[in-house]
């Protein structure tokens, strides 16, 4: 066989049936759960003006290494880049059209970040999230971590573990960054080459480093906890409390910080057990109570989370549970007298809501029955000279045991439908 001209990007892959299908199930059971909770979907552009990530902060990776930017045609060319996440797009879009709040909405579409590909991470990638902007309740933290808690759940998933912190506030954020950063320069020269670098830019960063040479210096770094203003002790404590009103269970991880700079305050992140890997998180998110305002809106809190696609199916081939779907088709039409009668059937059926396909190009009965199998369609309906002369069809069981019979052409389809209730 001949070796294609051309092959998918480096870090991206074509997605192919029935894996589609897993996936759009997938996302079809998220958005059930978040419209559930009074989310509307928006729909953002996958490129933006590289001014809209770079309040993601200037010290971060998807910041300085990871973003895919160009230059438009236009005179002057404007600076674009394509999306790394949207919860900066969403923010952009509420400073642009200043809907009233809270505004509650939930989205799902293709990031984009330049980084080395691995397991269950592309160079593009599927995310689903919701954010909620213009509250800062607490009681919206609670609902938001919930959602994302109940939809693993509806997913069959059980080896999900909730990881919980506070970032603080800007009252308190400085004088925690002074401490981190003074206790991280006593013992910079310890620190792995790039964490010396991260240092410099920002010092919360180092926190997010899995690099074994960080991970003594780091366990014994400040917390961020003893730095909590009575407001954000209370509002952490408030968050914890709904959570356990709910029977959700959570790990306090007083050193996550996320990889964003926009967090303040609440911050979680899901991490699948089953996994054996140090990278499984499959999803995670916080409050982001100034990047509306960073973004030219007015001040606005915000909460929300993005969940990785790829990785919650790794998750759950991982525990054996959301399976593919099965095939939309359900009856495989054969049509050995040339082909324009399985036209018929096919709408039909189509048009009684029944999933229906064919064979082309006048095959033999053998190979359109190969075909059938390879469908997975449960039955096929087949039609020769015979069944066209007394207006029926033979309807066989094609994953079953009950055989085949001859349906009058007109019953087909309650017939079907019968059969599949």
């Amino acid at each position: 066989m001949a070796e294609p001209t051309f092959r998918a990007p480096k870090g991206t892959r074509d997605i192919l049936p029935p894996e589609s299908g897993r996936r759009r199930a997938l996302i079809d059971a998220f958005a059930q759960q978040a419209e559930l909770a009074g989310f509307g979907e928006i729909m953002s552009p996958i490129f933006e003006d590289l001014g809209v990530f770079k309040r993601l902060g200037e010290s971060t990776d998807v910041v300085t290494k990871e973003m895919f930017d160009f230059f438009d045609k236009g005179d002057p060319p404007q600076h674009l880049a394509l999306r790394p996440e949207l919860t900066a797009s969403v923010c952009r879009a509420f400073a642009e059209h200043r809907p009233t709040p809270p505004w509650k909405v939930w989205y799902e579409g293709p990031q984009f970040r330049y980084e080395q590909p691995q397991a269950g991470r592309y160079r593009q990638f599927a995310q689903v999230g919701i954010e909620t902007l213009g509250t800062d309740d607490p009681q919206a933290d609670v609902d938001a971590i919930a959602l994302g808690w109940h939809f693993y759940e509806s997913l069959g998933l059980r080896e999900i573990t909730l990881l919980l912190n506070s970032l603080g506030d800007p009252t308190c954020h400085p004088a925690y960054v002074d401490a981190l950063r003074t206790y991280l320069s006593d013992s910079a020269a310890s620190l792995s080459p790039q964490s010396q670098v991260t240092l410099e830019r920002n010092p919360l960063r180092v926190l997010d480093s899995k690099r074994d040479e960080d991970a003594a210096i780091i366990s014994a770094a400040p917390l961020m906890v003893d730095f909590l203003t009575d407001e954000t002790r209370e509002h952490f404590e408030t968050v914890r409390a709904g959570l356990d009103q709910l029977g959700i269970p959570y790990e306090l991880s007083p050193r996550l910080v996320r990889g964003l700079d926009y967090y303040t305050r609440t911050t979680f992140e899901f991490s699948a057990d089953a996994l054996a890997t140090a990278q499984n998180a499959v999803g995670g998110g916080g409050r982001y109570d100034g990047l509306v305002e960073d973004l030219g809106g007015p001040a606005t809190p915000g909460i929300g989370f993005a969940l990785g696609v790829d990785r919650i199916l790794l998750a759950c081939d991982a525990e054996g549970v959301f399976a593919t779907p099965e095939p939309a088709v359900k009856v495989f039409v054969v049509d050995v007298t040339g082909g324009s009668h399985a036209l018929g059937v096919c709408t039909t059926l189509r048009n009684a809501g029944i999933g229906a396909d064919r064979s082309y190009g006048g095959r033999s009965m053998k190979a359109q029955m190969k075909v059938a199998d390879r469908s997975g369609a449960p039955f096929a309906a087949i039609i020769g000279e015979d069944e066209v002369a007394n207006g029926e069809v033979t309807l066989r069981d094609l994953r079953g045991d009950t055989g085949q019979q001859r349906i009058a052409l007109v019953d087909l389809a309650e017939h079907v439908t019968r059969l599949l209730s």
